[in-house]
């Protein structure tokens, strides 16, 4: 199968939930049977979990880069959430709904 073929069926599966990420539901939605839903999974995880794969596409920030991005959330947002753990490069995360910790602030 067409990696790109492969890449939809994950990330459409990854982007539900519930009843809606079921392997029988994605099959349905991609034409395919429900065991090529579970290959396709497994050969796109494994190809993202691949360390040459991850240094060639996914680069980390500079050291420089993450104080910067903490010194901005220390200003622009929740001083408590300097030191997060999450994107630095500016990626928008969408939720699903909003954390029950700062969650009214979280989103703004």
């Amino acid at each position: 199968m067409a990696v790109e073929r492969q890449v939809s069926i994950a990330l459409y599966r990854f982007w539900h939930f519930g009843n809606a990420a079921s392997t029988m539901k994605v099959a349905l939605w991609a034409g395919v049977g429900y065991g090529t839903v579970c290959n396709s999974t497994i050969r796109v995880m494994t190809a993202l979990c691949n360390k040459r794969f991850r240094a060639m596409t996914l680069p980390w920030s500079s050291p420089q880069e993450i104080e910067r991005a903490k010194a901005w959330v220390e200003g622009s947002s929740c001083p408590a959430r300097r030191d997060g753990w999450l994107m630095v490069d500016g990626t928008l995360v969408p939720m699903f709904r909003q954390p029950g910790e700062f969650g009214t602030s979280f989103l703004d």
